[in-house]
């Protein structure tokens, strides 16, 4: 009997040196409870409780921990049905708080978090729920983040992971990204023909200026040549009169088988002459011809005089 009270001391003694030595693993904050009250936190590291009087309350996890937003179903300011889900970063700053300020900290994280995710989607149209998904990020972690500070969290970041659209609007997205395509490409082609053409009227343009002014500069020496044959004849013309107002016979001669011979040039380069018949009066042709020669004769011999009288 004795013995067996022994034993029984020895137990409980093992029992009280369990409960009153505690090790606070790191990373963790434990809440001490006296006959129930909170009185304290244990920090990680070696402490001694009473038994019976002092017990561990609550183990309270102070590293950052991550929760799974599920998916739900979230309707858009346009009547769209969208499915969005996502997750929440948040690390625990109060271990008090967290432990008594609330019955299931996560479960009401989630429960908020979810909550407001169909707030700030369902204020937007689908076309910006889809494009501004840093804004609705950035909304999310200010509001619950000032929800949640009296539970003695910090929420450090809310990501939604997937807005997912109903498959018949995905096709209709699709549809409508390609007809955008198509435009786009087809009014760049037609950018590209319009600016051809305008280039090619603009060489045609170009084209048609340079002919001008090269038919104007033709034009423009042949008058000045028509003009200076003109003149050459006339100064011909008279030369021949003045020689015949002196009396030279020879000149007329000469002026008269002048005109015979380009006559009959024109006669032989017309195309639809084909034959020539010359006049009868051939001597009276060969006398203008001797007469051009004697004309010549009579210039050069001048000439050789008025030298002469020169050299004297």
């Amino acid at each position: 009997m004795n013995t067996f009270i022994i034993f029984a001391l020895l137990f409980f003694a093992a029992l009280a040196l369990m409960k009153m030595v505690r090790m606070v693993p790191q990373g963790f904050q434990w809440t001490v409870e006296r006959f129930g009250k909170y009185t304290r936190s244990l920090q990680p590291g070696l402490h001694f409780l009473i038994p019976i009087m002092y017990d561990v309350g609550r183990k309270v996890n102070m590293m950052e921990q991550v929760l799974e937003i599920p998916s739900q179903d979230v309707i858009t300011k346009d009547n769209a049905v969208v499915k969005v889900d996502g997750v929440v970063f948040f690390s625990v700053l109060d271990a008090a708080k967290a432990a008594y300020e609330v019955s299931d900290l996560q479960q009401a994280t989630i429960a908020l978090v979810m909550t407001n995710i169909r707030t700030a989607i369902g204020s937007m149209d689908l076309d910006e729920s889809l494009s501004k998904r840093d804004e609705i990020n950035a909304k999310l972690l200010n509001v619950v983040d000032t929800a949640t500070h009296p539970w003695g969290i910090k929420v450090n970041r809310i990501e939604l992971k997937d807005i997912q659209p109903p498959r018949d609007l995905v096709e209709s997205m699709a549809r409508q990204m390609k007809a955008e395509r198509e435009k786009r490409a087809n009014i760049l082609e037609a950018e590209g023909f319009r600016q051809a053409e305008i280039l090619r009227a603009e060489g045609e343009k170009q084209a048609a200026i340079l002919s001008a002014e090269g038919r104007k500069e033709a034009a423009f020496r042949e008058a000045e040549a028509r003009e200076r044959l003109a003149e050459a004849e006339a100064k011909a013309t008279q030369m021949v009169s003045d020689a015949i107002s002196h009396g030279d016979v020879q000149a007329i001669n000469y002026f008269v088988a002048q005109k015979y011979v380009e006559a009959l040039g024109k006669f032989a380069d017309s195309p639809n002459q084909k034959l020539m018949i010359l006049p009868t009066e051939v001597t009276g042709v060969m006398g203008s011809i001797a007469g051009i020669a004697e004309l010549a004769r009579a210039s050069l011999d001048k000439h050789k005089a008025d030298n002469t009288d020169k050299s004297k």
